[in-house]
């Protein structure tokens, strides 16, 4: 799958995201990303298991929050830095949109799967992304990503299962290009 950069997502809810370059570096591609946020928008609990995050205020203020701390929130200039396998959220705290430049690092699959999520979603027109669309991309992407909040039985039982039936039913053609999950 070539991607062509900069390329443009968004989602129903109110995210659009820019991927904007990859870099080589040392320590694998660079994925260099903007976003634009709507207040009390953002990605729910989840996890990286293979990439950092790391995000800077450009306008607006975000709260974010580790798993099992306390909410916090950051401002204009302020860059918030997400180590892989940390469960994490986001949202814009805010009144204005909330505009942010970072990076995901390594690249690994984030634009096919970050696509695909906020194509759903577009599918669904709500945050929760469309069922058998999300099924097939957290079981196949489980060893590189997370949705925290998830029950462990759903995400190991229920959500394979539908992956299942989606393929029989044939819902996945659209995934037929999907890249292999990152090691």
């Amino acid at each position: 799958m070539e991607i062509k950069y900069p390329h443009i997502i968004e989602n129903c809810i109110g995210e659009k995201i820019i991927f904007l370059d990859v870099q080589q570096s040392r320590d694998g591609e660079k994925l260099l990303v903007e976003n634009y946020v709507k207040p009390g928008v953002g990605p729910v609990m989840h996890t990286h298991y293979l990439q950092d995050e790391q995000i800077t205020v450009l306008e607006g203020k975000i709260g974010y929050q580790v798993q099992g701390q306390p909410e916090q929130f950051a401002g204009i200039g302020e860059t918030v830095l997400f180590k892989k396998g940390t469960p994490h959220r986001f949202w814009n705290a805010g009144q204005e949109i909330l505009h942010c430049k970072g990076f995901i690092q390594p690249a690994n699959t984030s634009v096919f799967f970050l696509s695909a999520i906020f194509a759903a979603q577009n599918k669904s027109g709500k945050a929760k992304p469309e069922i058998f669309d999300a099924a097939y991309l957290l079981t196949r992407y489980s060893s590189e990503y997370d949705l925290t909040e998830l029950p462990s039985f759903v995400k190991k039982i229920i959500l394979p299962v539908i992956c299942y039936i989606g393929k029989l039913l044939g819902k996945y053609e659209h995934f037929r290009n999907a890249p292999a999950p990152g090691i």
